[in-house]
């Protein structure tokens, strides 16, 4: 059993910047690789970047390359993701989930364990 919680979000102008956290608390958080996904009203819950268990690796999705960075930090149980220059478009909640499998890190349906989510507005 792994529980996972969200915190950091709020209101932002665009260009500013936000920093989301995850805090895992249960079994062994080392062993899981970690994700954000994000999900805007009326549209489906897609992937921003990913980590695996070492932190060794990252992915992510085009439209936030060069603006978001996932990191790690094992030894607190908490995964994060730095937003930078921020757009209105990013506008969502924002979801940390962790799985236990590898290659299929873009794939929400691979994630075993969810946040609750956390809102990020960016307004104009």
């Amino acid at each position: 059993q792994v529980q996972l919680v969200e915190s950091g979000g709020g209101v932002v102008q665009a260009g500013g910047s936000l920093r989301l956290s995850c805090a895992a608390s249960g079994r062994t958080f080392s062993g899981y690789g970690m994700g954000w996904f994000r999900q805007a009203p009326g549209k489906e819950r897609e992937f921003v970047a990913a980590i695996t268990w070492t932190g060794a690796g990252t992915y992510y999705a085009d439209s936030v390359k060069g603006r978001f960075t996932i990191s790690r930090d094992n030894a607190k149980n908490t995964a994060y993701l730095q937003m930078n220059s921020l757009k209105p478009e990013d506008t969502a909640v924002y979801y940390c989930a962790a799985t236990s499998t590898s290659g299929y890190y873009s794939h929400r349906v691979a994630y075993e364990y969810w946040g609750q989510g956390t809102q990020v507005t960016v307004s104009s």
